[in-house]
């Protein structure tokens, strides 16, 4: 079995709360569970109005299939969002490889 992580950091230029920081989450994190059923949260700066860090997890039985899973929702995320996508990171591990 393969677990994959997809990090996103985002950029909210002009967001002047943590109510507005909220509503384009809870956006983004609604878009990526519905389509591709993973698993989203927001896992860091928490208390930053102009920064936003979501984290999504999938597995499935093959490298290939997570991989594409986790680029999907990539582009996604990037034709969805108007926020700015200042960092990404895929990372997947073979939970057998211990």
């Amino acid at each position: 079995m393969y677990i994959g992580i997809l990090r996103m950091e985002f950029r909210l230029h002009g967001n002047d709360s943590l109510k507005g920081k909220r509503r384009v989450a809870q956006s983004l994190k609604m878009k990526l569970r519905s389509k591709f059923n993973v698993a989203v949260s927001e896992v860091g700066a928490q208390d930053e109005h102009g920064r936003l860090l979501l984290a999504a997890v999938t597995c499935g039985p093959d490298y290939k299939t997570i991989e594409g899973r986790l680029q999907k929702a990539l582009n996604m995320v990037e034709a969805a969002s108007d926020e700015d996508l200042a960092d990404v990171e895929i990372e997947i591990f073979d939970d057998e490889a211990r």
